[in-house]
C-alpha cells in the first residue's frame, strides 16, 4: 500500500456529524420567510407533500437509495414545490436552501477531523471532497467552510452539480481528472459501505471507512478496505 498523494472526502458522517434530518422543520423556518403563501399552506402539509414524492422517486427511500443513480437538483426541487404551493420569496434559491437545511439538520465536525486535516497539509497530501447531495455546491461548500474553517480542500463536488452520484465510477473519474492523478494514488474516505467505499474501490482507489459518526452499520463493504473509527487511526496508518 502506498501513501496517497490526495484524500478524498465524503460529507455527511464523515467530515461533518448532521443530526437526523428534520424537514418539517426545515419547512417551518422557511414558511416563515415566505413574502407570498398563495395557497395558504401550512408546513405539515408541504413536508408531508414533499415525503410523498421523495418516496415515489426513491431519493431518500432507505430500500431504494443505494440504486438511485443520478442527483436531481435541489433548485429544480425545491423551485416545482414553490410554484405548487404558490409560495414566493425574496431571496436567492441558495438562501432558501440554507434557511431549510440549517433548521432540518444542524451539524458539527465529527470529531479529530480538524487535527486529521492539519496533519495532511503538513505532509502536503492533497485533499477534497465529493458529496451525494441534492443541495447546491454553494450551500455545501459554505457549511464545509463555517464548521471546518481551516480546511485546504482543492474542490468541494456536489452530485447535484455533476449529475452522477456515488457509487457511480463516472463522478470518481471526474474528480480524478479535477486533481490530475492516477486512481492508485488516491484514497477516499467516507461511512457508506456501498456509494463510498464499494464505489471509490470500484474505481481504483483504496477505500477507506469510516464508522465513527456512523448511526447504523448493518451491511458491511464487499471490497477490500482499510477500517477506521477515529481519525487518529488514519493518522497512524499514515506514519507507518
Amino acid at each position: 500500500m502506498n501513501k496517497p498523494k490526495m484524500i478524498l472526502f465524503d460529507y455527511g458522517q464523515t467530515l461533518i456529524n448532521e443530526s437526523i434530518f428534520n424537514g418539517l422543520a426545515g419547512q417551518r423556518a422557511l414558511l416563515n420567510r415566505a413574502v407570498k403563501n398563495g395557497s395558504g399552506a401550512t408546513a405539515e402539509d408541504i413536508h408531508n407533500f414533499v415525503e410523498e414524492l421523495e418516496q415515489e422517486i426513491g431519493r431518500y427511500n432507505p430500500n431504494t437509495v443505494e440504486s438511485y443513480k443520478y442527483e436531481i437538483h435541489n433548485f429544480n426541487f425545491q423551485r416545482y414545490i414553490n410554484e405548487y404551493f404558490e409560495l414566493e420569496f425574496d431571496m436567492e434559491p441558495w438562501e432558501i436552501e440554507k434557511i431549510f437545511w440549517d433548521n432540518a439538520s444542524p451539524a458539527t465536525a465529527t470529531e479529530g477531523i480538524e487535527e486529521l486535516l492539519e496533519y495532511l497539509a503538513i505532509n502536503n497530501i492533497r485533499t477534497g471532497v465529493i458529496s451525494n447531495i441534492s443541495f447546491g455546491e454553494h450551500s455545501l461548500k459554505e457549511r464545509i467552510n463555517e464548521l471546518i474553517p481551516t480546511n485546504h480542500f482543492e474542490f468541494i463536488m456536489a452530485t447535484s452539480d455533476y449529475v452522477f452520484r456515488k457509487p457511480s465510477k463516472y463522478i470518481f473519474q471526474f474528480a480524478l481528472k479535477k486533481a490530475g492523478l492516477k486512481p492508485e494514488e488516491v484514497w477516499y474516505c467516507g461511512d457508506n459501505p456501498i456509494c463510498d467505499v464499494d464505489g471509490s474501490v470500484n474505481a481504483g482507489m483504496t477505500g477507506v471507512w469510516y464508522t465513527g459518526a456512523v448511526r447504523h452499520k448493518s451491511i458491511t463493504p464487499k471490497s477490500h478496505h482499510i477500517h477506521i473509527e477515529n481519525w487518529k487511526e488514519l493518522i497512524h496508518i499514515l506514519n507507518s
